[in-house]
C-alpha cells in the first residue's frame, strides 16, 4: 500500500491496517493514532518521529525500522520482531512488548517505564539510558547487552539473563534479583540499595564502587567478586560467601554478618591473607554492630591474623 492512500483512508476513519505492505515506506513523522497495524511488514520503513500512541503494531515486521523518537505511549509490539530496529529515544510508556524480538536494536533513552517486556529478546541490544523503571521484566534475556546508566528501580526481573550484559552504573534500587545469575556481569558503581539478591549468584562480579546499601545478599555467592570501595551499610550478609573477594576500602557499616558468612579469604590493597573462616567471623560477628570499614577497623582484625 501507498503511503497516501494509507494516509487518505485514515483521514476518512478508516483505523484496520492489519497485514499492510509498507516495507521501506517513509511514515517519518506521521499521526497513526490508535491504528491495527498488527502483523504488518513494516521492515526498513522510517517511523521516526512518527505519532503511534495506542496503536496495534502486534506481530509486526520490523526489522530495522527506524522509531527513533517515535510515541508509541500505550502501544501494542506483543511478539514484534524489531531486530536491529533503531527505537533511540522513542517513548513507549506503558507499551506492550511481550514476546518481542529486539537483539540487537537501539533502544538507548528510550522510555519504556511500566511497560511490559515479559520474555523479550534483547541479546546485544543497546540499552544505554533506557528508562524501564517499573516495568515487567520476567524471562527477558538481557546477555550481552548493553545496560550502561539504565534506570530498572522497581521493576520486575523474575528470571531474566544477564550473561555478558554491562550494567555499570545502573539504577536497580528496590528489585528483586534473588537467586540471579550475574556471574562476571559489570556492575561498576550500580545503585542497587533496598534491593533483594538473596542466593545470587555474583562470583567474579565486578561491583567496584557499587552502591548497596540495605540490599538482602544472604546466601549469595560472591566468590573472586570486585567489591572495593563499595557500600554494604545495613546489608544483610548473613550466609554470603566472600571467598577470594576484593574488600578493599569497603563499607561494612552496621552490616549483619552471622557465623554462616564465609569470609575464607578476604583481599585487600595490602592484604592477602588466608585465613580460617571461624576466626574471621568471629572477628566481624563481634563488630556487626559498630561501624566497620576495610580500611580502617578490618584491617586491624585481618593484620591479627
Amino acid at each position: 500500500m501507498k503511503v497516501k492512500h494509507l494516509l487518505r483512508l485514515y483521514e476518512k476513519g478508516y483505523r484496520d491496517f492489519s497485514g499492510v505492505d509498507l516495507q521501506g515506506a517513509d511514515l517519518s513523522r506521521i499521526t497513526l493514532i490508535a491504528v491495527n497495524l498488527s502483523g504488518a511488514n513494516l521492515m526498513g520503513a522510517n517511523l521516526s518521529r512518527a505519532f503511534l500512541t495506542k496503536s496495534n503494531l502486534s506481530g509486526a515486521i520490523l526489522n530495522w525500522a527506524n522509531l527513533s523518537f517515535a510515541k508509541i505511549s500505550d502501544g501494542n509490539l506483543a511478539r514484534a520482531d524489531l531486530t536491529k530496529a533503531n527505537l533511540n529515544g522513542a517513548f513507549m510508556v506503558k507499551s506492550q512488548l511481550k514476546g518481542a524480538k529486539l537483539c540487537g536494536a537501539n533502544l538507548s533513552h528510550t522510555n519504556l517505564r511500566g511497560a511490559n517486556l515479559q520474555g523479550a529478546n534483547l541479546c546485544g541490544a543497546n540499552l544505554k539510558k533506557i528508562n524501564l523503571r517499573e516495568a515487567h521484566l520476567d524471562l527477558v534475556n538481557f546477555n550481552w547487552a548493553n545496560l550502561s546508566q539504565a534506570r530498572l528501580s522497581k521493576a520486575n526481573l523474575g528470571g531474566a539473563s544477564f550473561n555478558g550484559a554491562n550494567l555499570s552504573k545502573t539504577f536497580l534500587k528496590e528489585v528483586d534479583l534473588s537467586g540471579a545469575n550475574l556471574e562476571g556481569v559489570n556492575l561498576f558503581r550500580a545503585r542497587l540499595n533496598g534491593s533483594f539478591l538473596q542466593g545470587a549468584n555474583l562470583i567474579s562480579a565486578n561491583l567496584q564502587q557499587a552502591g548497596l546499601r540495605w540490599v538482602d545478599l544472604r546466601g549469595a555467592d560472591l566468590t573472586g567478586a570486585n567489591l572495593s570501595e563499595a557500600s554494604l551499610e545495613e546489608a544483610n550478609l548473613q550466609g554470603a560467601i566472600f571467598h577470594k573477594t576484593n574488600l578493599d576500602r569497603v563499607k561494612l557499616d552496621t552490616a549483619e554478618i552471622s557465623n554462616k558468612t564465609n569470609f575464607e579469604v578476604i583481599q585487600s590493597q595490602n592484604n592477602n591473607l588466608p585465613a580460617s573462616n571461624s576466626s574471621i567471623v568471629s572477628s566481624f560477628s563481634h563488630c556487626a554492630s559498630a561501624a566497620i570499614d576495610v580500611n580502617n577497623t578490618t584491617r586491624e582484625i585481618l593484620h591479627n591474623f
